[in-house]
This record gives structure tokens, sequence and C-alpha cells, in this order.
């Protein structure tokens, strides 16, 4: 009887244990995840040494459709249904996107948070250092980091920060001066020029995978003629709001839906990175 007593015991146990850890992974693949931010990209909103949690409800939560990027084929994700749609100033987590800035793709590994100053049917465009979307009158990301840039000199300024996508001669685009860039939605049909396709031609081979030609001022999709595409996936620009140090969408581009995480809610935890002290102070600070 003490033996069967003991079984019964160690089976319940056992049951509590394997609820509590498939319940523990269905909350962090689903409702919530937590990040630890090692950079200052987005001070003085979120600081180095911060621990956050990222809702997954408001966009949804991702599933893989297939596991073929174990095998080195492309990250497919199924999103799930979620409260809302990305607006404005959302501070979200999302894979990094370029790790090779002349091809978008999906690293796993390497999380960015930055703010949302663009979603998808907005012409974004930076105005002496100012973020602005065309007829929008918010204010877009940090202001104050914003002005303190356009009153920086040009020559306080590195080419690595002042140089900006798409990195060509015919834009000319710059840290203060940037677009205008229209940013694409779901179904969209943009028509596709010489001058263009050097905005979108990442997205547009992310989308198909194919590849894109130009012969004579000709643009190819492998061997069709490219003269208009209709976008099948919604993208976002996204700001550091420390204005000078952030590698964001000025330098890589627009971000697709799918390599968005969720939406950076809470500063649950802070520790000084020099020190290891907590700053008690933004302990369970809402992230606006």
């Amino acid at each position: 009887m003490i033996l069967k007593s003991v079984i019964k015991n160690i089976w319940f146990a056992f049951k509590i244990i394997v609820t509590a850890i498939v319940l523990a992974i269905c909350l962090r693949v689903f409702v919530f995840d937590s990040f630890k931010i090692p950079g200052t990209s987005m001070e003085p909103t979120i600081m180095a040494g911060d621990y956050i949690l990222v809702n997954k409800l408001v966009l949804g939560g991702r599933v893989y459709k297939n596991f073929d990027f174990m095998k080195g084929g492309k990250v497919e994700t199924k999103r799930l249904w979620g409260w809302r749609t990305i607006k404005r100033n959302d501070v979200l987590v999302f894979n990094f996107p370029y790790s090779n800035r002349e091809k978008l793709d999906f690293d796993l590994n390497v999380f960015y948070v930055k703010r949302c100053v663009a979603i998808p049917g907005d012409t974004f465009y930076i105005d002496n250092g100012i973020y602005r979307v065309k007829n929008c009158s918010d204010t877009l990301g940090c202001y104050e980091n914003q002005r303190q840039f356009a009153a920086t000199g040009r020559e306080a300024i590195a080419p690595c920060v002042w140089n900006c996508f798409p990195y060509n001669e015919i834009y000319g685009w710059n840290a203060k001066q940037f677009g205008p860039l229209y940013v694409p939605r779901k179904g969209d049909i943009i028509r596709i020029d010489i001058n263009n396709i050097k905005l979108y031609n990442n997205l547009i081979r992310y989308e198909t995978e194919k590849e894109i030609n130009i012969k004579s001022d000709t643009i190819y999709l492998n061997d069709e003629i490219l003269q208009q595409y209709v976008f099948s996936k919604n993208y976002y620009f996204m700001a550091g709001d420390l204005v000078g140090n952030s590698r964001d969408s000025r330098y890589w581009g627009l971000l697709p839906e799918d390599h968005i995480v969720g939406k950076a809610a809470i500063i649950w935890k802070s520790e000084d990175m020099q020190t290891g002290k907590y700053r008690w102070k933004r302990f369970l600070k809402i992230i606006n």
C-alpha cells in the first residue's frame, strides 16, 4: 500500500510538472516573452540593462508553417489572431531582417527593439532630422532627440550615421533629409521603374524568392519583365529613439510584418550594466 501511494504521488507530481512546462511554453510562444536589452538605441525609453516583457497578443503570436529552415530553407510563419494592428509609435521587438544588406532574410537568433514610426500605406520622410508621415500630424518617435540631432552640424556626424538607405546617388538620402518613401501594405500594386526598384528590390526578392536583373533599363524578375508588383506582405519603418546611435530602417530598409515578435509592454526589471545594481525606479515601468 505504501509503495502504491508513493507511485501515485510521484505520478501526480510528474503530471503537474509536465503541465506547468507545457503551459510555460504556450505562454512564451503565444502570449508574452522576456528580453534583456544590451544596447542604448532606444534611450531614454528603454535603457541598456532593462528587462522587458513583450506582449504577443497585440498582433498575434507566430507559429512555424514548416521546419524547412532547419535544413537551410526559408523561414515561414503563420500569424495567429491578434487584438489589433500595429500603430505608429508602438515599440516592437522583431527578428533582425538584414544580416546582409543586399538581401532580406530571417535571423532567428538576433532580436531588435525599435519604435514603429510608419505603418503600411504611409509615406514616410525626414525633414531636417524630424520624422514625419504625409497627412499625419502625430509626433513620431522621440522628438527631443530628433530636435537635438537636427541641431548637430554635419561635420560632427560620422559618415556611417549620415549616409542612409538605399545608398544610391539618385536619391542621396541622409539622416536629416530622407524620403519620401512609401511603405507598402498587403495588396498594394506599385509600378516598378528603374529608380524605385532600388527601394523595393529586397522586398520583392524576399516575397518571390526570385532574382531581379536589369538589362538596358528593363527590369526582369527571373526571366519575366517586371513593370508592376503586387505586395503580399505588410511593411513598417522602424526607428530607435536615440537618433544618432541606432541601426534602424534609415540604414537597412523596411521591416516585414512576419518578423515582428510583439509589442514591448513593460520593463519588469532593470540593472545598471556597469555596477550590476538594480535601478528600482524602472521596475514595472510601462513602455510608451
